[in-house]
């Protein structure tokens, strides 16, 4: 049987990269055979593999100069049932890519948020007058390049063979050590690994409504990898918190520390434990 991987597209996406590569891991090591379906948003992309539309999801979880990417943990917290399979972690290289002449000739930049702001501070120093323009992805506005000479689009080699359009600049991202981890996620029960990643919210906005839940992990020398506050979306002030611990849920002192988390918890939940799959 053929396993499907939803990812954001259109076509030549990182996710779709990332999709790619461990398709082919699942290949080499498995055996299995895969087929990508990508989406129009990550949203929609978690969507259909907690709707049963794709088997696996792959997903921009962390990029290493922009943190976190608040829609995959917005909606893996609103659809609760979606276990991490493996984590991925992919070198991201941004290109400016044009059908114009010359930099000088774009007027408007198009790209996915996070990748606008990888490249900010080359853009405020080589084009410090375009209008910058998000998308949904890097790629979304590649067809219409070639018809607009003042459009330019920040997205990846890769991207630019396949829509055979021109590099005026490479690498453009404002660091070299630009790294993004994907989760691989689907409805299966996680398999286990060096990391666990988990969230939850307190049950009141009160002195120490963070500090206890992290002292469980600290007591017992379990370290934190990550942390990360996101808006409940219900009132002002009020926040869930996304943990990655290194170490597996099953182990009885991790097992230990999550038993006594519910006590200072409202809501758990338990995405799943996986190892880190790094992709050159």
């Amino acid at each position: 049987m053929s396993i499907s991987i939803s990812h954001l597209g259109p076509t030549g996406t990182y996710a779709e990269a990332a999709a790619l590569a461990y398709a082919n891991w699942l290949s080499l090591e498995k055996g299995q055979k895969c087929f990508l379906c990508p989406y129009p948003s990550i949203a929609q992309t978690l969507q259909a593999t907690a709707d049963g539309q794709a088997h696996l999801a792959v997903v921009p979880v962390e990029n290493s100069l922009e943190g976190s990417v608040s829609m995959t943990l917005d909606t893996l917290w609103r659809l609760d049932t979606l276990q991490i399979q493996q984590a991925l972690v992919l070198p991201i290289c941004h290109a400016m890519l044009s059908s114009a002449d010359n930099l000088e000739a774009i007027r408007t930049v198009y790209s996915h948020p996070q990748a606008l702001a990888q490249c900010q501070g080359w853009l405020d120093k080589f084009m410090p007058s375009v209008q910058q323009v998000s998308m949904n992805s890097t790629t979304e506005a590649l067809k219409y390049l070639e018809e607009d000479g003042t459009a330019g689009a920040i997205a990846s080699g890769r991207a630019a063979e396949i829509y055979n359009l021109p590099i005026l600049a490479c690498p453009i991202n404002d660091f070299s050590s630009n790294y993004t981890r994907f989760w691989v996620l689907s409805l299966q029960p996680s398999p286990g690994g060096s990391h666990t990643s988990l969230a939850f919210s307190a049950p009141a906005n009160l002195p120490g409504a963070l500090v206890k839940p992290l002292q469980l992990f600290a007591k017992r020398n379990i370290n934190l990898s990550r942390i990360e506050s996101r808006p409940t979306k219900r009132s002002l002030g009020e926040y869930l918190f996304f943990i990655d611990i290194e170490a597996d849920a099953t182990q009885p002192f991790v097992k230990a520390a999550l038993d006594e988390l519910i006590t200072y918890s409202e809501t758990l939940k338990i995405f799943g434990s996986y190892s880190v799959l790094p992709i050159e």
